[in-house]
């Protein structure tokens, strides 16, 4: 079992972690309330983990646009 991380902008995959050596804890998902997780956090039928973040780009990019914030995904 994995976990995935990929921008919720972009879909670029930003990487993963072996699910062994992390738990939930460990990751900060316990600080997530219960819309956070159910929005940024999913499961595939193999049991991986999928979740979704903003990478540095998009972040980058919706600092200096703010009005981006109303787009589901950005193109940079």
């Amino acid at each position: 079992m994995a976990i995935h991380y990929y921008c919720r902008h972009c879909k670029t995959k930003i990487g993963t972690l072996d699910a062994d050596k992390a738990d939930a804890k460990r990751l900060g998902f316990h600080l997530l309330t219960e819309e956070e997780r159910m929005e940024m956090i999913r499961y595939d039928p193999s049991g991986d983990v999928i979740v979704r973040c903003i990478c540095e780009d998009c972040q980058e990019s919706l600092q200096r646009n703010p009005n981006f914030y109303a787009n589901d995904y950005i193109i940079h």
